[in-house]
């Protein structure tokens, strides 16, 4: 999933505080840890993203909605289903 920003491969270390079991579990199962929280991370970041990008739009949405309900689509008389 893409957060919209291009990643660079640049790495920085940064100090995080992880449940002491969950984190034994991952390094058991041999899971690459960074790549997990990244991957987390990222996922988190276009969901809050999203999330804003919705708050943002909230009357344009709106409005489409109601023009939709009121006039229908541009293809209601053209699609067979």
């Amino acid at each position: 999933m893409s957060t919209g920003h291009p990643r660079n491969g640049t790495k920085r270390p940064v100090n995080l505080s992880l449940d002491a079991d969950l984190l034994q579990a991952g390094k058991d199962l041999g899971l690459n840890l960074s790549a997990v929280a990244e991957e987390a991370l990222a996922y988190a970041v276009s969901a809050k993203l999203a999330e804003r990008w919705t708050e943002e739009n909230q009357a344009a949405i709106a409005s489409y909605n109601q023009r939709v309900e009121a006039a229908g689509v541009f293809s209601d008389g053209l699609r067979s289903f």
